[in-house]
């Protein structure tokens, strides 16, 4: 267990601090087993403080959802405009930041409807589509809802070890091939 010194609370971190034992904490137990006071324990500051900087629960998700839409579109960009290599990095994505992965795509867990999260999701959807663009030859919903759908199955059942895996496998390139056989061109 982390503790985070009451240090980070007098220096202005602690909403940050806050944010990294809630992705710390779903990482070790899931979306919803945790709790604010739990939260704050781990923390080392009074069970009020994720309250004052969150609101609540779905305040704290919420900004969970935020951070990783906005790491997504990141990885996703960085990946460059191919649409295989972008598949890859989502794979990746979800790996490297499960926690962030399991609350952003269940908005029933947070306020879909925050400014922040629609800010990120869009950044998210305008980098997918524009990989799709240069894949297709111009927009393509379905061909966007496709990749998605591939390669967002793919972390899902690679995550819940659903899939074969030998010891050491990186799941982007075990992702490459499936991605490869349907959508590169």
């Amino acid at each position: 267990m982390r503790t985070i010194g009451a240090r980070s609370y007098h220096h202005g971190d602690l909403r940050r601090a806050l944010l990294d034992e809630a992705v710390a904490a779903i990482a070790e137990s899931g979306p919803s087993g945790w709790s604010l006071r739990e939260l704050a324990r781990r923390a080392g500051v009074s069970h009020a403080a994720p309250a004052h900087h969150f609101g609540d629960r779905a305040g704290l998700l919420t900004a969970v959802a935020a951070e990783g839409f906005d790491l997504l579109a990141e990885a996703l960009a960085g990946a460059g405009g191919d649409l295989l290599d972008m598949g890859v990095a989502y794979v990746r994505f979800a790996d490297t930041h499960r926690a962030h992965f399991e609350v952003m795509f269940r908005p029933r867990l947070y306020r879909a409807d925050d400014p922040k999260v629609r800010a990120a999701r869009a950044r998210t959807h305008d980098v997918l589509h524009g990989g799709v663009r240069r894949a297709v030859d111009g927009e393509s919903d379905t061909a966007a809802r496709a990749a998605w759908s591939i390669v967002h199955g793919f972390a899902e059942l690679w995550l819940n070890g659903a899939l074969p895996a030998a010891p050491g496998d990186d799941p982007g390139e075990a992702a490459r091939p499936v991605i490869r056989l349907l959508f590169d061109r």
